[in-house]
């Protein structure tokens, strides 16, 4: 019970002992109850299922409180072997010891943040917030310890006689970097501060995405006639069904909502965005512009005892971006050309909402709505000729697994027999090319309340040669679920995502480093993006296209003058969708290069942000961003001053494929190439190097530019 021993070696204080009368062995409980309460708790033992799947049937939520509170008592006592260690400083006793460190605090906070992305409830919230600080106290234990620190920075000054392998020497030069950026050479009143900070950051994190998640369902729709729904088909009109007669439509997490490009209602569309942009600055109990207003106030300040004028200079000098002027020039060079896209885009879009409502004049909650009619003028077709021919299931498993086999050689087989947090929660076992095990994959793809809005993936075990552990990954979606006995008919923004968030999950299936803290996707986070866009190709890669996309009644594949259609279309609406990235972009890194002293006040949180989109010409079309300041949770997570990281990766994606396309396409000889200088590397390399490896020449803007339309 060796898991046990940091609780159950607290005594209590002498003065709280009985002085008089029967002596009280209540302290003694912990003691006598070690065994049962192991046995009790699912999470203070590994798991039993493969690869150390979670066991989610036999895991209450009240186990989450001793596991973590245990985990943090292990991983300290773990580390205080490795820092006051009586002999010098070696690789092994310091940095592989730290890496077998913390196993238990692992599996059981990886396992509750998930279920509380993934399926959260009031307990589960609780829990989070009582443990977010304490995990951050713990955090900057660790990262602030002197006698560690000094270990680390005696390897790291001899690093070049210590004969280490590449990936080693990148162990400890990122380890002895991060030490730095955590404070570890900060005076102790800098560093008193710091820990200050960061305990205040990580409760106000978790209190953002609660009050987010409550403000999207709060901010759902109802509408109390049909008619007011034309445009969707019947069966969205019978999901969206309340009990009491009228009709619920849900939010997704953008600013744009899916609907708005079906609905022929114009007030009913105007109703649903201006919900969306309005959310979390309403003044109700889920604003977040107080918090969002202290969260760069001390991001600010953190950066500046570190040493780094801004947030954005702190961040970005640890990207592959390397410095704000980078990302600054490149986002200064796109900004005009998407919108003069998008300004051109409007004017056709204008020109149909006149025949419509003559004299209006084009609204954000009116561009999806044209943007269907224009592309049905232009090229033949509108998105929902494509949905009978998106079924999910085709998509999945006739489309991007078929992708992966052909790609890496991956076999994919259901496992219903293992267990899992909800009923819609599908397992599978992922095959490797010889019919081991390469890994498991949890899928989630349907919306529900308890489930925070996006797409995104996850690793609830990550990949290590050292621990001998395989993957375990899961990957969620919020599409929304049909009525019982229905098809879920993907949209091609869906079917894309699915594509997408498979590239994260191969990134870390296919890992294949020896150190735990390089797995996967242990890559900067303007890198991170790249594989899981790369991965989009194969929606429209011919093969595998004719391969899914068929109808789901009959089977037929999609006609060919439709496929034409599809691929004369590529590049439509691009103007609007950069646009609406760029915006959500520069907003981002705006608020993020603001000292402390400049960052806006709450009620003046809004105004900064329309002077942002003003400076940059983005007022001239109706174009909002991707995402408002108030429920922009990319930024309140860890893409602060990093959303910029889809454009950078897009960059490098659009260069890949091209290579992609000149040397073989989809066969195993890409797929080996791939995984050898991408998928497998997890962070061993410097992460551009692993790109000049793969495409043979450094990053070239060119090929973004043509796919997007913009020269």
């Amino acid at each position: 019970m060796t898991f046990l021993t940091p609780l159950l070696s607290r005594r209590p204080r002498l003065a709280a002992l009985p002085t008089r009368g029967r002596p009280s062995w209540r302290w003694l409980a912990p003691l006598l109850l070690a065994p049962i309460l192991a046995q009790a708790n699912a999470l203070l033992q590994p798991s039993p299922l493969p690869l150390g799947y979670p066991p989610f049937n036999a895991i209450g939520d009240a186990d989450f409180g001793p596991a973590l509170t245990a985990g943090m008592h292990v991983q300290r006592r773990e580390i205080q072997a490795i820092a006051n260690h009586p002999g010098p400083p070696t690789f092994d006793n310091t940095l592989v010891a730290w890496e077998r460190s913390g196993r238990l605090l692992a599996r059981s906070t990886s396992l509750l943040f998930s279920l509380n992305g993934a399926d959260t409830n009031p307990a589960r919230q609780a829990l989070q917030r009582e443990f977010a600080p304490q995990l951050a106290q713990h955090r900057d234990a660790i990262a602030l310890d002197p006698q560690l620190f000094a270990r680390v920075d005696a390897l790291y000054q001899q690093r070049a006689s210590l004969g280490l392998s590449r990936d080693q020497m990148r162990l400890l030069e990122r380890r002895h970097r991060d030490l730095l950026r955590a404070g570890a050479r900060l005076a102790p009143d800098a560093q008193a501060r710091l820990r200050a900070i960061n305990v205040e950051l990580s409760r106000l994190g978790t209190d953002f995405n609660q009050r987010v998640l409550a403000e999207v369902n709060d901010s759902a729709v109802l509408v109390a006639s049909r008619d007011e729904l034309r445009g969707l088909s019947d069966a969205q009109i019978e999901a969206a069904r309340q009990p009491d007669g009228r009709w619920r439509i849900a939010l997704q997490n953008t600013s744009g909502q899916p609907l708005l490009a079906q609905l022929a209602h114009r007030p009913t569309r105007e109703r649903l965005l201006q919900a969306s942009l309005a959310r979390n600055a309403r003044g109700n109990a889920n604003d977040t512009r107080a918090l969002i207003s202290r969260v760069l106030q001390l991001r600010a300040e953190r950066a500046a005892l570190l040493g780094h004028t801004h947030h954005a200079d702190f961040v970005l000098q640890d990207e592959t971006a390397r410095s704000v002027d980078t990302v600054n020039r490149l986002l200064a060079q796109l900004a005009p050309a998407a919108v003069a896209a998008a300004r051109r885009e409007a004017t056709a879009l204008q020109a149909l909402l006149q025949q419509d409502e003559p004299g209006a004049t084009l609204q954000p909650w009116d561009w999806a709505y044209y943007a269907e009619r224009e592309r049905e003028r232009s090229y033949g077709y509108d998105a929902t000729q494509l949905r009978p021919y998106l079924e999910l299931n085709s998509v999945l498993e006739r489309g991007v697994f078929h992708a992966a086999t052909q790609l890496f050689g991956l076999r994919f087989k259901r496992r219903p027999d293992l267990p899992t947090y909800h009923p819609d929660v599908q397992a599978w076992e992922v095959l490797a090319p010889d019919g081991s095990t390469q890994g498991l994959l949890l899928l989630d793809l349907y919306a529900r309340p308890s489930k925070r809005g996006g797409a995104w993936a996850n690793a609830y075990v990550g990949q290590s040669h050292l621990l001998g552990t395989r993957a375990v990954v899961g990957n969620h979606m919020n599409i929304p679920k049909p009525p019982a006995g229905q098809p879920t008919l993907l949209t091609w923004d869906e079917a894309n995502t699915l594509f997408h968030e498979f590239g994260h999950n191969l990134h870390t299936l296919l890992s294949g480093v020896r150190y735990p803290s390089q797995a996967g996707t242990a890559v900067p986070r303007d890198f991170v993006e790249y594989p899981s866009q790369v991965n989009e190709m194969w929606m429209t890669w011919p093969s595998v296209f004719a391969n899914y996309a068929r109808h789901h009644q009959t089977g037929a594949p999609m006609p060919a003058d439709l496929v034409r259609k599809v691929e004369a279309a590529k590049r439509f609406d691009q103007g609007f969708a950069t646009s609406e990235y760029l915006a959500a972009t520069l907003i981002d890194q705006a608020l993020h290069q603001l000292p402390a002293a400049q960052v806006p006040a709450p009620d003046q949180l809004l105004a900064f942000e329309a002077q942002v989109l003003r400076t940059h010409g983005f007022d001239t079309v109706p174009v909002p961003p991707r995402y408002r300041t108030p429920y922009f949770s990319h930024i309140l997570g860890g893409y602060a001053a990093g959303y910029y990281a889809y454009l950078w990766s897009e960059v490098l994606d659009a260069n890949t494929v091209q290579w992609i396309e000149r040397h073989g396409g989809l066969d195993r000889q890409t797929g080996e190439r791939m995984k050898r200088y991408l998928f497998a590397r997890g962070g061993t390399e410097d992460p551009l190097r692993l790109f000049e490896q793969l495409v043979g020449h450094a990053p070239e803007l060119g090929p973004y530019l043509d796919r997007r339309g913009l020269r």
